[in-house]
């Protein structure tokens, strides 16, 4: 076994409540269960949007970093750092970890998502492997950004066991958890729910609001315009998820994409029933005995299926036991990690760092 350290390259602060930055957390430790030497780099926060001063020190940073070092880079980072990725290519041995790529970011115009899209490319081909959340972004690496298919490595988000939520809500509770940003559709389900005013239901949004507060404040905006501040509760960034999910009785977020959908798995593990969008790779999570996908940006879809289940409990029992099926077959974090263990193993073995 090789004793080379491993590097992990982040933007900003590592204990960020997302879906991301848990999977970076939770590989550093599992790595460091599996007595892999890893040693965080934190880069500005200013990433996916850097000022020349985050650019400067992104460079004093890698230029650090000794030579012929294995060096992961989290994307949300890599994909905007091209030139200065093509300046160490061949001194470091670069592995990228692609979440899902940047230009598919909502709320892009076609100028940004070919700059991004270009620069991402010119990142990942700079990469002796590419690490991904999931099957769908593989592919997506695959055919939109010319990756050779033997480059990438899948390596799902683990997820941990907990105990099944009871689900016996009185009204129905429903759970979403996602930041609120434009790419989770907040809005498409604020849309749905104005609608669904004649059924008993809560809704807890949980999530922060610090990545786009224009837009957490056109949510708001829009929740008061519906009347619907005495049924969603915006919950803001939460430590413990775990007492959300065992309080919830239906999980939903629509998401316009999803690299994997961290979330969706951890409501599958706690026994939900899932109401989504089919974009990205939630279909790939969610199997169809736990929940019900929906077209992305389609408010009356997503209405119909909400309605659905909220008066069908039927149906709402018959998904919640597909929910905990499904729980059982989740991989868990030590198996992402010791497939990241085995890729660094490899790149030894190859002699190419």
């Amino acid at each position: 076994m090789s004793t080379l350290p491993l590097y992990f390259v982040f933007p900003g602060d590592l204990d960020t409540p997302t879906g991301g930055y848990h999977y970076d957390r939770r590989l550093i430790s599992e790595l460091r269960a599996l007595s892999k030497e890893v040693i965080p780099v934190a880069l500005s926060d200013r990433f996916p949007t850097p000022d020349q001063d985050a650019l400067v020190d992104a460079e004093q940073k890698l230029s650090a970093i000794p030579d012929d070092a294995q060096v992961m880079m989290d994307g949300l980072a890599m994909g905007v750092m091209d030139q200065i990725v093509s300046r160490h290519a061949r001194r470091l041995c670069l592995i990228a970890l692609c979440h899902h790529p940047l230009s598919l970011e909502a709320g892009l115009n076609a100028a940004q998502q070919d700059a991004l899209h270009h620069s991402e490319k010119r990142s990942l081909h700079c990469a002796r492997a590419t690490v991904v959340t999931s099957p769908h972004t593989a592919e997506i690496l695959r055919t939109q950004f010319d990756l050779d298919t033997n480059s990438i490595l899948v390596a799902c988000p683990g997820t941990d066991r907990s105990e099944f939520a009871p689900c016996l809500g009185s009204p129905p509770q429903l759970l979403t958890v996602a930041s609120l940003t434009r790419r989770k559709a907040h809005d498409v389900l604020i849309e749905s729910l104005a609608s669904l005013t004649d059924l008993p239901w809560q809704a807890r949004f949980v999530g922060g609001d610090h990545f786009d507060r224009e837009w957490a404040q056109q949510l708001q905006a829009q929740v008061n315009q519906q009347q619907l501040a005495r049924r969603i509760d915006f919950v803001g960034a939460v430590d413990n998820l775990q007492p959300e999910y065992q309080q919830a009785d239906l999980f939903v977020l629509p998401s316009r994409f999803e690299g994997y959908g961290m979330v969706f798995a951890e409501a599958l593990a706690a026994g939900l029933p899932v109401i989504a969008a089919r974009a990205g790779a939630v279909p790939d999570v969610v199997p169809a005995s736990a929940g019900i996908l929906v077209p992305a940006d389609d408010a009356e879809a997503l209405a119909a299926a909400l309605r659905k289940v909220l008066s069908d409990s039927t149906l709402r029992q018959d998904l919640q036991s597909g929910a905990r099926q499904a729980a059982l077959a989740l991989p868990g974090w030590r198996d992402s990690a010791l497939l990241v263990q085995q890729l660094t193993e490899e790149l030894v073995n190859r002699s190419k760092c």
